[in-house]
């Protein structure tokens, strides 16, 4: 649920690396949540191996937008340099003031303007670093639960009788 969470806030921010990332997230997260139904210790597997990678995405993105190690917020990074779209939350966030200005000069177009936002209670910033902190700690619960699930289907699975009347700890029928 918090995947799909940020994805639609990722949609309404034309952020692509992030909603192709959270896509494969819900996609994976399905996949491992049949493979404990359906009993089968690859697909949980396949999940742990790609909670390590979401893992190591959402690190990144914390770093990306406090600006770890030379990131800039402000690079086309998240679109692929594909437009100048930003996270919703820089505009939407609670408490934050969204003011239009419409430029004034002639020949620049009408869809063009100037967005001024002020009064935010907390920055955008910190709500894209609270979002993948969230989604860090889900995915480790996550991975701490796959990794008891596929120790419990391999112990099954080692001390299941596959012929019948081999188990060699059991007193044969008939004898005291």
């Amino acid at each position: 649920m918090a995947a799909l969470e940020r994805q639609i806030f990722d949609f309404l921010g034309f952020q692509w690396a992030p909603i192709l990332g959270n896509f494969l997230q819900i996609i994976i997260v399905i996949l491992g949540l049949f493979g404990t139904i359906q009993f089968r210790p690859r697909y949980i597997v396949v999940y742990t191996v790609w909670t390590a990678l979401w893992v190591t995405w959402n690190v990144f993105i914390i770093c990306f937008y406090l600006e770890v190690g030379g990131l800039s917020k402000e690079t086309d990074l998240m679109t692929f340099n594909i437009s100048m779209h930003r996270s919703w939350w820089r505009e939407h966030g609670p408490g934050c003031i969204r003011r239009v200005v419409r430029p004034s000069a002639p020949g620049i177009l009408d869809d063009y303007s100037y967005v001024s936002v002020t009064g935010c209670i907390i920055d955008f910033q910190y709500l894209e670093v609270i979002h993948s902190a969230i989604q860090i700690l889900l995915s480790l619960i996550g991975f701490v639960y796959a990794c008891y699930v596929i120790s419990v289907f391999m112990e099954e699975e080692d001390s299941f009788d596959f012929i019948g009347g081999l188990d060699t700890s059991a007193t044969p029928p008939g004898t005291c």
